[in-house]
């Protein structure tokens, strides 16, 4: 059960790196994007946008104070389904539906991120238990 979990974790984990590589590599395009859907500084709230991606992957596939990775996950989804695929304020009947595809998709993966969070810890394969590290970080 253990790799198949690991398995997972790796997927959804490099599914949020690919996504944080694509909000670096196209940083302008998107920035343009976003602020046609009146994002305050555009292009800072991409590049924050990726680096909540990076850690949010980074942490799951490391299982590594996963945690912090959910909640900068949370951090990203809840704005970002909400702003960037608010499909009912759509008009043109194409885009309200690819709208509704990413917001589905984002309410989905938010789904799964909370999921982790009741994953007892440390994980089987995850640097917490390796490096015997403790579950919660020192305040």
């Amino acid at each position: 059960m253990g790799e198949i979990f690991l398995a997972g974790r790796i997927l959804v984990g490099g599914y949020y790196l690919l996504s944080a590589a694509h909000h670096f590599a196209d940083l302008g395009a998107l920035a343009e994007h976003a602020a046609a859907l009146g994002v305050p500084l555009p292009a800072l709230a991409v590049a924050v946008a990726g680096v909540l991606l990076a850690v949010g992957g980074l942490t799951l596939i490391l299982g590594i104070y996963p945690d912090i990775g959910i909640a900068a996950l949370l951090l990203f989804f809840i704005p970002v389904t909400i702003v960037m695929h608010a499909f009912w304020a759509e008009s043109d009947p194409v885009l309200r539906q690819i709208d509704l595809a990413n917001f589905g998709k984002n309410v989905a993966l938010l789904g799964s991120s909370l999921m982790f969070a009741a994953v007892p810890r440390p994980w089987v394969y995850s640097l917490e238990r390796r490096a015997h590290l403790p579950i919660k970080l020192p305040v």
